[in-house]
């Protein structure tokens, strides 16, 4: 738990340095594992770390941060920034509410969009070839239609996710390692795509907006496919990557991904994911450093300790005893 945070709060406050506070609401899971996979190449104690003050979200502890210095954390950055661009787009194009009006949407976009670009030159990450990947997302979006293929829509994401995976060997100095793991992005990508369409299938339709599953008539039952042979796919090429420590690695890729995968295809409306990526109001991924922080939306709002704790079925914590895994019930 506590090297998850170290990279979550770092990514956090790599925004903030790069971008301003503002740009903290990019932060994402997806985007975390680009600094888990760049510290886990390097040689151990080797990964720059630094003590952050307190943070609301930490229930206003001091806490051991990767340091924005980091090249993993920077290219976490700007991929988070470049895809949330993305995102902000893509809600103008759907004409949903998000951040104001329409302009102002834009604006943040193209402010991200650079802020996004700024950060990954100073680690040599060509952001320009991401952001064509995912605006090209959303052209494969609006062509989509009866008899496209549901990895036509994913792939553009894959593509994203690889790019920035092998990208990791470079800045770790393992340049052996970049095949496997743009192989393992690009099922991981697949991944992150097709469970968030899982997870968002009822309400995109209740609300007439666009979802992969809908618009290629893909049955749960291929879907659910399609996201365990990725799974495998994506420990099999992380299997041929070599790190000197990969405790978190297979924590977050291997078995956080399997569990991920079961809970979005249980048979639950009230599922709720721990430690993965998060929808906010706004439509861009946010995030919990803490087990029991609860956002105003989020129907578990207000409710006592061991209701609202996201670890609650027992994977961080004793079960039944969950409010001891940090101090906001205090």
């Amino acid at each position: 738990m506590q090297a998850w945070r170290a990279h979550l709060c770092g990514l956090c406050l790599t925004l903030r340095d790069g971008e301003g506070h503002g740009a903290r609401l990019a932060t994402n899971y997806d985007t975390l594992v680009v600094s888990v996979l760049t510290e886990a190449q390097l040689p151990p104690g080797t990964g720059p770390r630094r003590t952050a003050g307190p943070c609301a979200l930490r229930g206003f502890r001091p806490a051991e941060v990767v340091d924005a210095q980091a090249g993993g954390a920077r290219l976490a950055a700007a991929v988070s920034l470049v895809l949330a661009a993305g995102k902000l787009r893509d809600h103008v194009a759907d004409g949903e509410a998000a951040f104001g009006t329409v302009a102002a949407r834009r604006r943040l976009a193209a402010r991200w969009q650079e802020g996004g670009a700024r950060l990954a030159a100073g680690v040599g990450f060509d952001a320009a070839a991401l952001a064509a990947t995912v605006d090209r997302q959303l052209d494969v979006e609006r062509s989509a239609g009866p008899g496209t293929g549901i990895l036509t829509l994913t792939a553009p994401t894959e593509e994203a996710v690889a790019a920035a995976f092998a990208y990791t060997a470079e800045l770790a100095g393992r340049p052996g390692n970049a095949a496997a793991l743009a192989e393992a992005g690009r099922f991981f990508g697949r991944l992150a795509h097709l469970l968030d369409a899982v997870e968002d299938r009822a309400d995109d339709e209740a609300r007439g907006a666009f979802n992969p599953l809908t618009v290629t008539a893909t049955p749960a039952r291929e879907a659910r496919r399609l996201c365990e042979d990725s799974a495998h796919g994506l420990e099999l090429a992380l299997r041929e990557a070599a790190f000197e420590d990969r405790h978190l690695v297979d924590a977050l890729l291997v078995t956080e991904v399997r569990r991920a995968v079961d809970r979005a295809f249980a048979e639950t409306a009230s599922y709720e994911r721990p430690g993965w990526i998060r929808k906010s109001a706004a439509g861009v991924a946010t995030f919990f450093t803490c087990g029991l922080w609860r956002p105003r939306w989020s129907r578990r709002s207000g409710r006592p300790c061991e209701d609202r704790c996201y670890f609650r079925d027992g994977s961080c914590c004793e079960v039944g005893n969950c409010c001891n895994c940090c101090s906001c019930c205090d």
